[in-house]
């Protein structure tokens, strides 16, 4: 089956199986069990009325493939009864599921449901970290795809490995959430990279701590056979990749693999990426690209493969995406900065002077503090909508001047006032997006639908 399977192949036909959460992996999860002979049941807290109108035609071809659907509630789902639990990332822990523990059925989560049912072997390439894993993950794809591999590229991003455990892949390179890697008791990557770990998801973990060792789960089961990805000099990474007996590079400046103002250089080899060859551009996205190249090198892609790469890789939507300039002012769309690092790395890395921050949104639990720090130094305003509008408000005190407005229509209309030629006005929330939006796309398609109306004013 290629290079060293690491998995417990997993075993469904004729086992009892719920899976608790129905959103994308969920339905791909119940899927797959019920491809594979299990007798399935597929639950989550809303009733059939409240789902996402694309997971009821979903929840319309699972009952078709003999899937029970226990909505509402997951009292008719007997989980008591159940052989195997698969449990969707967005859905914390309660009792039922410390029960199926307790009384020794496995209770995992779908990659790691989708790892074990792989039908054919491949390594396996995980991303985890706070800020930068999308980017990062599509990189380590794109590059393995210019090395003519056929890579499966997914997980947190994009489409869950589950549905696609059938196919033959060269590679599988997985983004892998906190959330995920809860519940991933065997998952063992060829290839582990963390990029850093910040405050983030409080509100689902006990502290800081438990939030990093949720992420640091992604080492645990590597041998000297595979490599640990972290940044340098950075105690939490390291703590967690020292989990596992994975071999550790490290990436970043002062890194094995180093970026400097120019280049980025392994120091093992002298081989050199000339940072303004990369389509993307920011110190940020130089380091996102030196953890890429880190796991591509350790995957046997040459130096040239991967430059070719570095200079078609064009970024990821909703991520510093420029949408318009308008009257001298630039718009940028990071509606993927969900947490407040994420946020201070989309300010600080502007390469205008002054910004118009648009941020707010469901608090995550984390503090505003560094976040404010960023204003002070680039901020020109705050502008701020959503459920922590107010939070927001009080940490950024008289920092920078600070509005509070009730959508994002109207944030944008302001922010064109507020912001002057040569400014830039940016939609980095540091916030989730769910207290006003599906998700953080939803988001980012009504910032840019706002701006382009803003544009087709002006030239009216």
């Amino acid at each position: 089956m290629g290079e060293g399977h690491r998995f417990n192949v997993i075993e469904l036909s004729g086992r009892r199986v719920v899976v608790v959460g129905l959103g994308a992996s969920g339905v791909a999860a119940a899927r797959l069990c019920a491809a594979r002979g299990a007798t399935v049941v597929a639950t989550d807290t809303k009733p059939m009325g409240d789902l996402q109108p694309g997971v009821q035609k979903q929840c319309a071809a699972l009952t078709e493939a003999g899937v029970e659907l226990a909505l509402g509630g997951h009292g008719g789902a007997r989980i008591e009864s159940a052989d195997l639990v698969v449990v969707s990332p967005g859905v914390p822990t309660f009792p039922a599921l410390e029960d199926a523990s307790r009384r020794g059925a496995p209770v995992i989560g779908e990659v790691e449901l989708a790892v074990r049912a792989l039908r054919h072997e491949a390594p396996i390439v995980a991303v985890g970290g706070t800020n930068g894993k999308s980017t990062t993950t599509s990189l380590v794809g794109a590059i393995l795809e210019r090395d003519g591999r056929r890579t499966f590229v997914g997980g947190n991003l994009g489409e869950p490995l589950s549905a696609h455990v059938d196919e033959r892949w060269d590679a599988v390179v997985l983004e892998v959430s906190s959330f995920q890697m809860e519940r991933a008791p065997t998952f063992h990557p060829r290839v582990s990279i963390l990029l850093n770990v910040t405050d983030d998801h409080l509100d689902r973990y006990d502290g800081f701590d438990a939030y990093a060792h949720a992420k640091g789960n992604a080492f645990a089961q590597q041998t000297p056979d595979d490599l640990a990805i972290i940044p340098p000099m950075d105690p939490v990474c390291e703590r967690q990749a020292r989990r596992g007996r994975g071999r550790i590079t490290t990436f970043g400046p002062q890194g094995t693999l180093d970026v400097t103002e120019q280049s980025i250089v392994d120091r093992r080899s002298g081989e050199t990426w000339a940072r303004a060859e990369l389509a993307i551009q920011g110190t940020h996205n130089a380091v996102n690209a030196a953890a890429a190249i880190a796991a591509a090198v350790e995957l046997g892609v040459s130096a040239q493969t991967i430059r070719a790469a570095l200079a078609s890789f064009r970024g990821l939507p909703h991520r510093m995406v420029l949408v318009a300039e308008l009257e001298g002012v630039c718009y940028y769309d990071d509606s993927k900065g969900t947490n407040v690092g994420a946020s201070v790395t989309a300010l600080l890395g502007l390469r205008e002077p002054r910004a118009v921050l648009i941020a707010g949104g469901r608090d995550k639990g984390g503090s505003y503090g560094p976040l404010v720090a960023a204003l002070r130094d680039k901020g020109k305003a705050a502008v701020l909508i959503g459920e922590a509008s107010g939070a927001i408000a009080r940490a950024i005190g008289d920092a920078v001047p600070v509005h509070q407005v009730a959508t994002l229509g109207d944030a944008v209309r302001l922010s064109r006032r507020l912001a002057a030629p040569g400014d830039a006005v940016l939609l980095s929330p540091a916030c989730s997006s769910f207290d006003m939006f599906v998700d953080y796309k939803h988001r980012g398609d009504e910032f840019v639908r706002e701006v382009r109306a803003l544009t087709k004013g002006a030239s009216s």
